[in-house]
């Protein structure tokens, strides 16, 4: 069995996230990852995909899996390259039944099984402890400086001393299952390739893969290609929300995925090409800026984008465009950046 990244999508009846799961057969879903059953399972055998679906009007990045019996199930991803992500796997995993061959992603980290007693938040906010955590630092590597990360090996190594691991291939499970859970984070490309390698233990042990907590401060300093300087001042904010939403470009007013980071205090948000690496592409300085949800945004038709709109203008005039996923995560970016940038700097 498979356990695909990201995994939240939505299933339609009440367009609820669920846990899924492909395997070599079937699609299977969950109410939520923890549940040892699925609710249901979709078979591959004789099964047809259809991406974009436009079964549903304003509703975007939705594909649709028609079973051999006729029957329709309807996936909405939150972006563009978590679509064609999932499309590709199961169109893949359907030509190998189709061929009487056996379907195996091996860019994609095999699950692995923890010990139920093992609670990974706990660990978590144990790691993260500035008196007796692990020790967030500055480190160089290829030319550029990593901040707030720390290697592969000081994780496995802090595990065994603290004796929540016995050895270290018990240490490097759980640093796995960290990192499979998203509470840990690959900064360099050495971790970053093993997270997407097929190794059972996906976390490396080593001193020159660097990694760092998902909600602190990590930062890699550098230029951005648009060939703005970054001030080292505007990443030391607290991160208030990230995720990936759709952006309008300034010049040519297309529309790509990027991934942003909001920070407070400063109040800044930092866009990055999430294919790419860790510098960002910019930042918006929030000091100001008024958010508002809009209807209509010039050129979008033309993209086919349409819903969950939201603008932010800076204090400079600066207009920026942007569309979430879902009419809920519009609401929470709003709430969010509204926050910030009345009480940011």
């Amino acid at each position: 069995m498979i356990c695909l990244n990201p995994t939240q999508m939505k299933l339609l009846n009440s367009w609820k996230a669920v846990w899924v799961v492909l395997s070599e057969d079937g699609v299977e879903f969950y109410k939520k990852k923890t549940d040892r059953s699925p609710k249901g399972m979709i078979p591959l055998k004789g099964a047809t995909l259809i991406s974009p679906c436009q079964d549903f009007g304003k509703r975007t990045l939705v594909f649709k899996i028609t079973t051999e019996k006729k029957q329709d199930h309807f996936f909405q991803a939150s972006h563009v390259e978590e679509r064609e992500f999932w499309v590709k796997d199961i169109k893949r995993a359907i030509t190998c039944l189709q061929g009487g061959k056996r379907f195996a992603r091996k860019s994609t980290r095999r699950s692995i099984r923890l010990p139920d007693a093992v609670n990974l938040n706990e660990l978590y906010l144990l790691m993260k402890d500035q008196d007796d955590g692990v020790k967030e630092l500055k480190l160089e590597q290829e030319n550029r400086v990593f901040n707030h990360c720390f290697t592969g090996a000081t994780v496995v190594e802090w595990l065994i001393s603290k004796e929540k691991a016995r050895n270290r291939p018990e240490a490097l499970m759980l640093a796995t299952g960290l990192l499979n859970e998203g509470f840990l984070q690959p900064a360099g490309d050495l971790s970053k390739e093993g997270a997407e390698s097929a190794e059972q233990t996906s976390f490396l042990d080593e001193t020159k893969a660097l990694y760092y907590f998902a909600d602190s401060g990590f930062f890699c300093e550098g230029y951005s290609s648009d060939e703005d300087v970054l001030l080292k001042e505007e990443f030391r904010g607290n991160i208030v929300k990230q995720g990936c939403l759709l952006k309008q470009g300034h010049r040519r007013k297309n529309w790509k995925v990027r991934k942003f980071i909001l920070r407070d205090d400063p109040a800044y948000m930092h866009y990055y090409d999430p294919t790419k690496g860790d510098d960002p592409l910019g930042s918006v300085h929030l000091r100001g800026a008024v958010v508002t949800a809009v209807e209509f945004v010039p050129d979008a038709k033309k993209y086919d984008i349409d819903g969950n709109l939201f603008e932010i203008i800076t204090s400079d005039e600066i207009h920026y465009f942007l569309q979430a996923a879902t009419a809920e995560e519009r609401k929470e970016w709003i709430k969010a950046i509204q926050a910030v940038s009345k009480s940011g700097k």
